[in-house]
């Protein structure tokens, strides 16, 4: 398990990367509160939809995942990137 940052709350803006199984078109960018939306395909595996954007906070989280739940999106992870603001890059 990683250690959380200091200063995280839920009520931070953060930046987020979000996996899915399947296939999540780029029209549902707005819907998903402006996320980037890539999607790739490798050979002999299923499709594999990468969301990533930075969230106001982590009720914006919660609904992001709650639409991609309601439209039948299997979840592969969820990973904080950087708080807001900062440009250090992925927080992994």
């Amino acid at each position: 398990m990683r250690p959380v940052k200091r200063g995280l709350s839920v009520h931070t803006p953060a930046v987020y990367r979000i996996e899915l199984q399947g296939v999540l078109e780029p029209h549902w960018s707005a819907d998903l509160a402006g996320m980037e939306i890539r999607c790739t395909n490798r050979e002999g595996e299923p499709p594999v939809t990468t969301l990533t954007g930075e969230l106001v906070d982590q009720a914006a989280l919660a609904g992001v995942l709650d639409l991609v739940y309601n439209l039948g999106l299997p979840l592969l992870s969820v990973e904080y990137l950087t708080p807001k603001g900062l440009s250090s890059g992925s927080a992994s």
